[in-house]
């Protein structure tokens, strides 16, 4: 079987905890890319829900 390096790492890269607003470690940011697509922590997930603009 031929694993695909360049796949890994894209994959690491998008599963790195890291906030794309904040740019804090979080394990809630994990969380959220799975539930909405976005890599936002908790609570600015809970900021852009409030304050869409």
């Amino acid at each position: 079987m031929i694993e695909d390096i360049d796949k890994n790492k894209i994959i690491e890269k998008e599963l790195d905890n890291i906030c794309d607003e904040c740019k804090k470690i979080d394990n809630s940011v994990t969380e959220n890319l799975i539930l909405t697509g976005f890599k936002l922590c908790k609570s600015c997930r809970i900021s852009k829900t409030l304050f869409p603009i």
